[in-house]
């Protein structure tokens, strides 16, 4: 998993429409990223792939990440699914070169867990 700028576009599962994008960036084992209501900050680890030739590019990850929410939607009538509350996720996935796809669990206000799928496409270093 390279250093650099992210984009992400989370999917919830679990029959709960809903989503977000938004932007991550990943340094050495930590993430902090935003999109227009929500922010996040969190940490990660990888794992490397291995092929018949040695290394290999491709591997595992997998972290934690809390998310808050900045600001509140225009649409009085939209609901955050996280109520305004601090939100905890854990995620596993794999990565290639320049993209990402995790899955998670996040668990809302303390008592409710929901899954989510994320792609990650890298925009560039820093």
């Amino acid at each position: 998993m390279k250093n650099g700028l992210y984009s992400i576009h989370i999917h919830m599962l679990d029959g709960v429409k809903g989503g977000d994008s938004g932007v991550l960036i990943l340094r050495d084992g930590v993430l902090l990223g935003g999109g227009p209501y929500f922010w996040s900050r969190g940490s990660y680890t990888i794992g490397r792939g291995t092929s018949k030739n040695g290394p290999s590019k491709d591997g595992t990850w997998k972290g934690e990440l809390a998310t808050n929410q900045h600001t509140p939607f225009a649409d009085g009538l939209t609901r955050p699914l996280f109520g305004g509350e601090e939100a905890t996720s854990g995620f596993s996935g794999t990565f290639s070169d320049d993209a990402a796809e995790v899955f998670g669990t996040v668990l809302v206000a303390g008592h409710r867990s929901l899954g989510f799928r994320a792609s990650l496409k890298r925009l560039g270093e820093f």
